[in-house]
């Protein structure tokens, strides 16, 4: 298994703006990974720069995602290089100056060539892995996946052998001479919640709502 290590992995993985903010960790990287499900991947299709969103988990030191196996981002993605992000809002912080307002955050950044599951079984875990990582159980419950949806559904993944990480928390940082201004300043905070679940009104009578979604949290 790779090992990210308390220095920058690469010079692109290194951050320069704002670096004391920056962690190359394992455990930090994937903390941040495992709170937040969406993420971005960056690629070149026919000479334009596209960012997609999508759904993301980990397994150890590697990270996957899923989409149409005749997808623009499969075909543009095969053998070619990709900047996968996630990120999380924590905070909103007002300066007493314009050009110190600011975000709390936590943030991954991932760079590398993705790789193709291509077995049928393995994709088939992988899926499982997926379901079950919001719903624990909720696979077996549902409709047996059929050939045909595995063939259409593709799977990348990236090692973690090229990701930084980039955290901000706490108040805002003025210029020493502005904290005689006379501006509100701090942090507004900004969390993700999880409602109350809103049940299909096709569901069968006596289906019940699984158990495991009182535990869901994310964020």
């Amino acid at each position: 298994m790779p090992h990210l290590t308390s220095d920058a992995p690469s010079p692109r993985t290194r951050v320069n703006r704002y670096r004391w903010l920056a962690h190359y960790d394992r455990d930090t990287i994937y903390a941040i990974l495992d709170a937040m499900p969406v993420a971005h991947v960056a690629y070149v299709h026919a000479g334009n720069p596209i960012v997609t969103p999508t759904l993301q988990w980990r397994e150890g030191d590697r990270i996957y995602w899923h989409g149409a196996a005749h997808g623009r981002m499969m075909q543009a993605t095969d053998g070619a290089e990709v900047c996968l992000t996630v990120s999380i809002l924590d905070g909103l912080v007002l300066a007493r100056a314009a050009y110190n307002f600011n975000i709390n955050h936590r943030s991954v950044m991932v760079f590398g060539k993705p790789e193709p599951v291509l077995d049928a079984t393995e994709k088939t875990r992988l899926l499982k892995r997926f379901v079950d990582g919001y719903v624990p159980g909720q696979w077996e419950k549902l409709r047996p996946v059929t050939e045909q949806e595995i063939a259409a559904t593709a799977i990348l993944s990236l090692p973690l052998t090229e990701a930084s990480a980039k955290l901000r928390a706490g108040p805002p940082e003025d210029n020493e001479d502005d904290y005689g201004f006379p501006a509100w300043a701090g942090v507004l905070p900004i969390r993700l919640t999880v409602g109350t679940p809103e049940p299909d009104p096709r569901n069968l009578p006596g289906v019940s709502e699984p158990a495991s979604l009182a535990a869901f949290t994310i964020g």
